[in-house]
């Protein structure tokens, strides 16, 4: 499977950097008065979107806090869609693996599109039919025993902390560096603290709104970046010309490294020659993204957070429209720096890169950040780092709210059978603390490897343990020979009746439940402990700062209605419902089929 990987190139392009950048052309400046202006509305903006809504959210129980009490818009789920998964990490790696190879690493965005629908039409049917909050809960129901929940719980934790996370902080960081000249790991834990404040406050409504925020900010800055390149280059013919000769002065003898790849400017290459060829791309790609689109609990929770299956299925599409546009607004941008800057994005020499960008393997992953600077006007650049901070803030916002609830229900209440709700809840708020600290201790590391292209970095760690996932979920969902039993648990049996929920409901066993008021209680837990640790009539009154602490952590909220066994069955059947209206099917139908299209399309021209 490692076919999806791509090929470290041989134009030795590369990684981020540790010291403040001391190239020419813009790099390091200071920022005017209109983009510190910029900035401070954008973070007002988010601040304020986070507030409002960690104040309408449900945040006292584990259901409420996970699935944003399953009340989300196919529009919010598909812009979190977008933003979870192109994270400051993308913006640099995505870049600067385009400058260092060309177009064909954007096929990694356009098969998303594919997946995308495969989980609105295929995955998420079938999650919700059993109805469950994490993707390891699902295995445990499909496959029976705890082992293989908890097991899968660890390994997508890994896979967070080694991917996601890591890259992302450190890519945040550097174009912060450069933008500002801050200190790498002193911009990294600015970033962390805003970040965390309204994830742990607010929990997946907070994120999902401020996603929704943060993405019409990273489209609108990224497309006035795009057009302010293609203007400066001559449009695409431009571009072809001037990347084919975009050739550093200094070279290493004996080498071709310096030269820009013949087939830049095709999607389909060579299966052998090509950095990344085309088998790989088609076949050995799908298989990372299904575990990526279809199996992974930071994509999946949006879908599942969806007030019913067309508003999810609304969310892929929409999702899909926005995952075509990384190709033209990251990957060519990307291009167009080395065209532009060719000495320093496109070095090779060593010295001649240490002293750019602090790196000897190469600088092609500060391309992005180097157009930022370069070309932007005063105001507009503030404009771009808001973008990267959006992109840094909504993935990892994603990241750490699905690693809680990965920890807290998998993990935790294996060990803790018995663990009331408020203790999960808080374990899974100080487990995000220490995520971050593993994170920060990991960065060195990906500072030196894969020869420095981040992508190509997260490619291959990937590659290693995705693929077995991806197996494992397609034999629970279309298998039905495989042990325990079937019923709503595989894509044949997701309509048969809600008996087996029904007595789940009755015993207090159920994924998620929720209460007439609206508000969704625990995730794998009985209504008796909802209510645990409350505050009880006649009780003293807690300190200012005791009720603040509560607030903050969604601990402060009233006594819930505890609901007898026939409440709790037919409210389980409402919410794991997969009913549509026709007229709803019909549109998302009609609009998944209206976005292949235009993906074939793109395929075919760009191939």
């Amino acid at each position: 499977m490692e076919l999806a990987a791509m090929r470290p190139g041989t134009s030795g392009n590369g990684v981020k950097t540790v010291t403040a950048p001391r190239s020419a052309s813009g790099v390091g400046v200071s920022l005017h008065a209109y983009d510190i202006g910029v900035l401070v509305v954008y973070f007002v903006f988010v601040i304020g979107v986070g507030v409002w809504s960690s104040i309408r959210a449900s945040r006292g129980t584990l259901g409420g806090y996970f699935l944003a009490g399953k009340s989300m818009s196919w529009w919010p789920i598909g812009a979190s869609l977008m933003s979870s998964n192109v994270g400051s990490g993308l913006f640099i790696g995505l870049a600067g693996t385009g400058a260092a190879g060309g177009l064909a690493v954007g096929g990694f965005e356009w098969n998303a599109t594919w997946l995308l629908l495969a989980l609105g039409w295929i995955f998420v049917p079938v999650y919700i039919a059993a109805g469950v909050v994490t993707m390891p809960q699902y295995l445990k129901k499909r496959f029976g025993g705890q082992r293989i929940q908890v097991y899968m719980s660890v390994l997508s934790l890994i896979l967070y902390i080694f991917t996601k996370i890591s890259t992302d902080i450190f890519s945040g960081a550097l174009f912060i560096q450069m933008a500002l000249g801050w200190n790498l790991y002193l911009s990294t834990v600015i970033l962390l603290v805003v970040t965390a404040i309204y994830t742990i406050a607010g929990g997946l409504t907070a994120v999902i709104y401020t996603d929704a925020l943060q993405t019409v900010v990273m489209v609108g800055g990224a497309l006035v970046l795009t057009f302010l390149g293609f203007q400066e280059v001559g449009w695409y013919p431009g571009l072809e010309r001037r990347y084919r000769q975009a050739i550093p002065n200094a070279t290493v003898p004996n080498t071709t490294c310096h030269l820009p790849r013949p087939d830049a400017f095709h999607m389909l290459r060579d299966p052998v020659s090509g950095d990344i060829p085309w088998p790989g791309l088609i076949f050995g790609l799908s298989v990372l993204a299904t575990w990526c689109w279809c199996t992974d609990q930071v994509i999946v929770q949006r879908s599942l957070s969806a007030k019913s299956l067309s508003h999810a299925k609304g969310g892929s599409v929409l999702g899909g429209y926005l995952k075509i546009l990384p190709m033209f607004f990251i990957v060519m941008p990307g291009m167009i720096s080395r065209a532009l800057y060719p000495d320093e994005v496109g070095c090779v020499d060593p010295d001649v890169c240490q002293r750019i960008c602090g790196a000897r393997v190469g600088c092609s992953n500060i391309a992005y950040p180097k157009l930022v600077m370069a070309l932007m006007p005063v105001g507009l650049r503030g404009l771009m780092i808001a973008v990267i901070m959006a992109a840094l803030m909504s993935s990892l916002t994603s990241i750490f709210n699905s690693s809680g609830a990965l920890f807290a229900v998998d993990v935790w209440q294996r060990f803790r059978r018995k663990a009331p709700e408020q203790e999960l809840m808080l374990v899974g708020r100080v487990f995000v603390v220490f995520l971050v600290a593993i994170s920060i201790l990991w960065i060195p590391i990906i500072q030196s490897s894969s020869s420095g292209q981040l992508f190509t970095y997260i490619q291959s760690v990937t590659s290693y343990l995705a693929p077995p996932i991806t197996a494992l979920f397609l034999l629970a969902i279309f298998c039905k020979r495989v042990t325990e039993p079937l019923a709503r648990l595989t894509w044949w049996t997701r309509h048969c009746p809600h008996a087996e929920l029904e007595e789940e409901a009755r015993e207090g066993t159920t994924g998620i439940r929720e209460t007439p008021s609206g508000e969704c209680p625990a995730a794998g837990r009985g209504a008796e402990n909802s209510s645990q640790g409350q505050k009880q009539p006649g009780a003293p009154c807690r300190s200012w700062g005791k009720w603040l602490w509560g607030w903050f952590c969604g601990l402060s909220r009233a006594q819930e209605q505890t609901l007898s066994p026939a409440e709790a069955a037919a409210l389980q059947q409402k919410l794991t419902s997969i009913e549509e209206k026709p007229l709803w099917r019909s549109v998302c139908n009609v609009n998944a089929v209206l976005l292949l299209a235009i993906n074939v399309f793109l395929w075919g021209y760009f191939a």
